[in-house]
Protein backbone atom coordinates (compact mmCIF):
# COMPACT_ATOMS: atom_id res chain seq x y z
CA UNK A 1 0.00 0.00 0.00
CA UNK A 2 1.40 3.38 -0.98
CA UNK A 3 1.23 5.63 2.06
CA UNK A 4 1.52 9.37 1.46
CA UNK A 5 0.66 12.62 3.15
CA UNK A 6 -2.44 13.04 0.94
CA UNK A 7 -4.71 10.69 2.86
CA UNK A 8 -7.60 11.43 0.52
CA UNK A 9 -6.11 9.15 -2.17
CA UNK A 10 -4.21 5.89 -1.65
CA UNK A 11 -3.02 3.33 -4.22
CA UNK A 12 -2.15 -0.37 -4.04
CA UNK A 13 -0.76 -2.82 -6.62
CA UNK A 14 -2.55 -5.89 -5.27
CA UNK A 15 -5.68 -6.54 -3.27
CA UNK A 16 -3.53 -8.43 -0.77
CA UNK A 17 -1.92 -5.10 0.19
CA UNK A 18 -5.28 -3.52 0.95
CA UNK A 19 -6.45 -3.68 4.56
CA UNK A 20 -10.24 -3.98 4.31
CA UNK A 21 -10.66 -3.58 8.07
CA UNK A 22 -8.49 -0.48 8.41
CA UNK A 23 -9.99 1.18 5.34
CA UNK A 24 -13.57 -0.08 5.75
CA UNK A 25 -15.06 3.43 5.55
CA UNK A 26 -13.29 4.38 2.30
CA UNK A 27 -14.48 4.11 -1.32
CA UNK A 28 -12.57 1.41 -3.20
CA UNK A 29 -11.93 1.65 -6.97
CA UNK A 30 -10.41 -1.28 -8.89
CA UNK A 31 -9.59 -1.29 -12.61
CA UNK A 32 -8.74 -4.81 -13.81
CA UNK A 33 -5.96 -4.56 -16.43
CA UNK A 34 -5.03 -8.25 -16.72
CA UNK A 35 -6.31 -11.60 -15.47
CA UNK A 36 -9.38 -12.00 -13.32
CA UNK A 37 -10.61 -11.86 -9.75
CA UNK A 38 -13.76 -12.40 -7.73
CA UNK A 39 -15.26 -11.08 -4.52
CA UNK A 40 -18.45 -11.14 -2.47
CA UNK A 41 -20.38 -7.89 -2.11
CA UNK A 42 -23.61 -7.78 -0.10
CA UNK A 43 -23.69 -11.61 -0.18
CA UNK A 44 -23.45 -11.77 -3.99
CA UNK A 45 -20.32 -13.10 -5.72
CA UNK A 46 -18.97 -11.10 -8.66
CA UNK A 47 -16.38 -12.28 -11.19
CA UNK A 48 -14.40 -9.62 -13.03
CA UNK A 49 -12.02 -9.70 -15.96
CA UNK A 50 -9.80 -7.30 -17.89
CA UNK A 51 -11.65 -4.10 -18.70
CA UNK A 52 -13.97 -4.21 -15.71
CA UNK A 53 -14.13 -1.26 -13.32
CA UNK A 54 -15.34 -1.89 -9.77
CA UNK A 55 -16.49 0.80 -7.36
CA UNK A 56 -17.23 -0.35 -3.83
CA UNK A 57 -18.92 2.58 -2.08
CA UNK A 58 -18.76 0.75 1.25
CA UNK A 59 -15.70 -1.48 1.54
CA UNK A 60 -17.05 -3.02 4.76
CA UNK A 61 -19.70 -4.76 2.58
CA UNK A 62 -17.05 -6.72 0.64
CA UNK A 63 -15.28 -9.97 1.49
CA UNK A 64 -13.53 -13.02 0.06
CA UNK A 65 -11.33 -11.41 -2.60
CA UNK A 66 -9.77 -14.09 -4.81
CA UNK A 67 -7.38 -13.08 -7.60
CA UNK A 68 -6.05 -15.25 -10.44
CA UNK A 69 -2.25 -15.73 -10.57
CA UNK A 70 -2.07 -13.32 -13.50
CA UNK A 71 -4.28 -10.62 -12.02
CA UNK A 72 -3.10 -7.05 -12.43
CA UNK A 73 -5.01 -3.93 -11.70
CA UNK A 74 -4.98 -0.41 -10.33
CA UNK A 75 -6.45 -0.19 -6.86
CA UNK A 76 -7.37 3.29 -5.64
CA UNK A 77 -8.86 4.08 -2.24
CA UNK A 78 -10.63 7.39 -1.61
CA UNK A 79 -11.74 8.98 1.64
CA UNK A 80 -15.35 10.15 1.69
CA UNK A 81 -14.46 13.58 3.19
CA UNK A 82 -11.90 14.22 0.43
CA UNK A 83 -14.40 13.37 -2.32
CA UNK A 84 -17.06 15.51 -0.62
CA UNK A 85 -14.63 18.45 -0.35
CA UNK A 86 -14.36 18.57 -4.15
CA UNK A 87 -17.91 19.90 -4.30
CA UNK A 88 -18.95 18.27 -7.58
CA UNK A 89 -22.15 20.03 -8.62
CA UNK A 90 -24.18 17.07 -9.81
CA UNK A 91 -26.68 14.89 -8.00
CA UNK A 92 -25.75 11.99 -10.31
CA UNK A 93 -23.13 10.96 -7.79
CA UNK A 94 -25.79 9.81 -5.38
CA UNK A 95 -27.86 8.15 -8.11
CA UNK A 96 -24.74 6.26 -9.15
CA UNK A 97 -23.92 5.44 -5.53
CA UNK A 98 -27.27 3.71 -5.04
CA UNK A 99 -26.89 1.84 -8.33
CA UNK A 100 -23.42 0.65 -7.28
CA UNK A 101 -24.82 -0.70 -4.00
CA UNK A 102 -26.91 -2.99 -6.23
CA UNK A 103 -24.14 -3.85 -8.73
CA UNK A 104 -20.61 -2.45 -8.21
CA UNK A 105 -19.19 -3.64 -11.56
CA UNK A 106 -19.02 -1.57 -14.75
CA UNK A 107 -18.12 -3.29 -18.05
CA UNK A 108 -15.99 -0.82 -20.00
CA UNK A 109 -15.64 -0.41 -23.73
CA UNK A 110 -12.08 -0.31 -25.07
CA UNK A 111 -12.35 3.47 -25.38
CA UNK A 112 -13.59 3.90 -21.81
CA UNK A 113 -10.99 1.44 -20.50
CA UNK A 114 -8.17 3.46 -22.03
CA UNK A 115 -9.67 6.67 -20.64
CA UNK A 116 -9.94 5.29 -17.10
CA UNK A 117 -6.47 3.76 -17.25
CA UNK A 118 -5.01 7.11 -18.34
CA UNK A 119 -6.93 8.96 -15.61
CA UNK A 120 -5.77 6.65 -12.83
CA UNK A 121 -2.16 6.50 -13.98
CA UNK A 122 -2.10 10.29 -14.18
CA UNK A 123 -3.54 10.67 -10.67
CA UNK A 124 -0.98 8.21 -9.29
CA UNK A 125 1.90 9.93 -11.07
CA UNK A 126 0.98 13.43 -9.94
CA UNK A 127 0.41 12.24 -6.37
CA UNK A 128 4.20 11.89 -6.11
CA UNK A 129 4.75 15.63 -6.63
CA UNK A 130 4.93 16.39 -2.93
CA UNK A 131 6.65 19.75 -3.43
CA UNK A 132 3.79 21.14 -5.55
CA UNK A 133 2.55 24.24 -3.75
CA UNK A 134 -1.07 23.53 -4.69
CA UNK A 135 -0.91 19.74 -4.54
CA UNK A 136 -4.19 19.09 -2.74
CA UNK A 137 -6.13 21.37 -5.10
CA UNK A 138 -4.39 19.81 -8.12
CA UNK A 139 -5.23 16.29 -6.96
CA UNK A 140 -8.81 17.33 -6.31
CA UNK A 141 -9.18 18.61 -9.88
CA UNK A 142 -7.58 15.49 -11.40
CA UNK A 143 -9.84 13.25 -9.34
CA UNK A 144 -12.88 15.38 -10.21
CA UNK A 145 -12.18 14.87 -13.91
CA UNK A 146 -11.92 11.12 -13.40
CA UNK A 147 -15.12 10.95 -11.35
CA UNK A 148 -16.99 12.93 -14.00
CA UNK A 149 -15.72 10.44 -16.59
CA UNK A 150 -17.12 7.65 -14.41
CA UNK A 151 -20.45 9.48 -14.10
CA UNK A 152 -20.59 9.72 -17.89
CA UNK A 153 -19.71 6.04 -18.41
CA UNK A 154 -22.20 4.86 -15.81
CA UNK A 155 -25.02 7.20 -16.88
CA UNK A 156 -24.75 6.07 -20.51
CA UNK A 157 -25.62 2.56 -19.37
CA UNK A 158 -28.57 3.60 -17.21
CA UNK A 159 -32.11 4.72 -17.82
CA UNK A 160 -32.18 8.52 -17.88
CA UNK A 161 -33.54 9.97 -14.64
CA UNK A 162 -34.16 13.59 -13.78
CA UNK A 163 -33.97 13.86 -10.01
CA UNK A 164 -34.98 17.09 -8.23
CA UNK A 165 -32.28 18.35 -5.88
CA UNK A 166 -34.58 18.12 -2.83
CA UNK A 167 -35.41 14.48 -3.56
CA UNK A 168 -31.72 13.62 -3.96
CA UNK A 169 -30.92 15.29 -0.61
CA UNK A 170 -33.73 13.44 1.16
CA UNK A 171 -32.62 10.07 -0.18
CA UNK A 172 -29.02 10.90 0.73
CA UNK A 173 -30.12 11.52 4.32
CA UNK A 174 -32.18 8.32 4.31
CA UNK A 175 -29.26 6.16 3.14
CA UNK A 176 -27.00 8.01 5.57
CA UNK A 177 -29.24 6.89 8.45
CA UNK A 178 -28.92 3.30 7.25
CA UNK A 179 -25.13 3.58 7.03
CA UNK A 180 -25.19 4.90 10.60
CA UNK A 181 -26.98 1.74 11.74
CA UNK A 182 -30.52 3.00 12.34
CA UNK A 183 -31.88 -0.25 10.82
CA UNK A 184 -30.61 -2.15 13.88
CA UNK A 185 -33.32 -0.68 16.08
CA UNK A 186 -35.81 0.70 13.52
CA UNK A 187 -36.96 -1.10 10.37
CA UNK A 188 -40.33 0.60 9.94
CA UNK A 189 -40.73 2.89 6.95
CA UNK A 190 -42.70 5.34 9.10
CA UNK A 191 -39.68 5.93 11.37
CA UNK A 192 -37.48 7.13 8.49
CA UNK A 193 -40.24 9.19 6.92
CA UNK A 194 -40.87 10.98 10.22
CA UNK A 195 -37.16 11.70 10.67
CA UNK A 196 -37.16 13.27 7.21
CA UNK A 197 -40.43 15.13 7.85
CA UNK A 198 -42.14 13.55 4.85
CA UNK A 199 -44.83 10.89 4.37
CA UNK A 200 -43.98 7.19 3.95
CA UNK A 201 -45.60 7.28 0.51
CA UNK A 202 -43.37 10.16 -0.63
CA UNK A 203 -40.24 8.43 0.70
CA UNK A 204 -41.19 5.31 -1.25
CA UNK A 205 -41.82 7.31 -4.42
CA UNK A 206 -38.56 9.25 -4.38
CA UNK A 207 -36.60 6.11 -3.51
CA UNK A 208 -38.09 4.38 -6.56
CA UNK A 209 -37.32 7.41 -8.71
CA UNK A 210 -33.69 7.65 -7.60
CA UNK A 211 -32.79 3.95 -7.34
CA UNK A 212 -35.58 1.94 -8.93
CA UNK A 213 -36.23 0.35 -5.52
CA UNK A 214 -38.69 1.22 -2.73
CA UNK A 215 -37.32 2.50 0.57
CA UNK A 216 -38.26 -0.74 2.33
CA UNK A 217 -35.91 -2.63 -0.02
CA UNK A 218 -33.01 -0.51 1.18
CA UNK A 219 -33.91 -1.05 4.84
CA UNK A 220 -33.98 -4.80 4.21
CA UNK A 221 -30.75 -4.62 2.18
CA UNK A 222 -28.76 -3.14 5.06
CA UNK A 223 -30.46 -5.39 7.63
CA UNK A 224 -29.77 -8.56 5.66
CA UNK A 225 -26.14 -7.67 5.12
CA UNK A 226 -25.70 -7.30 8.89
CA UNK A 227 -27.57 -10.56 9.51
CA UNK A 228 -25.32 -12.43 7.07
CA UNK A 229 -22.21 -10.85 8.59
CA UNK A 230 -23.28 -11.91 12.09
CA UNK A 231 -24.21 -15.42 10.97
CA UNK A 232 -20.58 -15.82 9.92
CA UNK A 233 -19.58 -15.03 13.53
CA UNK A 234 -20.13 -18.54 14.85
CA UNK A 235 -19.43 -17.53 18.42
CA UNK A 236 -22.85 -15.82 18.37
CA UNK A 237 -25.96 -17.98 18.62
CA UNK A 238 -28.90 -17.31 16.31
CA UNK A 239 -30.87 -16.12 19.35
CA UNK A 240 -28.11 -13.67 20.27
CA UNK A 241 -28.12 -12.27 16.73
CA UNK A 242 -31.89 -11.79 16.85
CA UNK A 243 -31.55 -9.97 20.17
CA UNK A 244 -28.66 -7.82 18.94
CA UNK A 245 -30.77 -6.69 15.98
CA UNK A 246 -33.77 -5.93 18.20
CA UNK A 247 -36.13 -8.54 16.74
CA UNK A 248 -39.06 -9.10 19.09
CA UNK A 249 -38.62 -12.88 19.09
CA UNK A 250 -36.45 -15.63 17.65
CA UNK A 251 -39.39 -16.96 15.63
CA UNK A 252 -39.99 -13.55 14.04
CA UNK A 253 -36.28 -13.27 13.22
CA UNK A 254 -36.36 -16.70 11.57
CA UNK A 255 -39.45 -15.79 9.52
CA UNK A 256 -37.83 -12.49 8.44
CA UNK A 257 -34.70 -14.27 7.18
CA UNK A 258 -36.62 -17.15 5.59
CA UNK A 259 -38.88 -14.77 3.65
CA UNK A 260 -36.03 -12.63 2.30
CA UNK A 261 -33.20 -15.13 1.84
CA UNK A 262 -35.31 -18.22 1.12
CA UNK A 263 -33.51 -20.12 3.90
CA UNK A 264 -33.67 -20.13 7.69
CA UNK A 265 -30.80 -18.58 9.65
CA UNK A 266 -29.84 -21.95 11.13
CA UNK A 267 -29.80 -23.58 7.67
CA UNK A 268 -27.79 -20.69 6.24
CA UNK A 269 -25.21 -21.09 8.99
CA UNK A 270 -25.02 -24.86 8.51
CA UNK A 271 -24.08 -24.34 4.84
CA UNK A 272 -21.12 -22.07 5.68
CA UNK A 273 -17.66 -23.57 5.04
CA UNK A 274 -16.18 -25.28 8.08
CA UNK A 275 -13.13 -23.45 9.46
Amino acid sequence: MEENDCEGILFADSIGEYDLVRYADRILHILCTEGSMSFVFCDVRYNIVQGDYIILPQASFVSDFTASPGFKGIIMSLSEPFVASMGIRSNYGFIGHMALLQNPVMKLSQHDFRKCLHDMERIRERLEEKDHLFREEMMGHLLTAHILDLYDIHARGQEARQIPERAAKLISRFIGMLYDGSYIADRDLEYYASRLCITPHYLTEISKKVSGRPATWWIDRFTLYEIVRLLHCKELSVAEIAERLHFSSLSYFSRYVQKRLGISPSAYRSELPKN
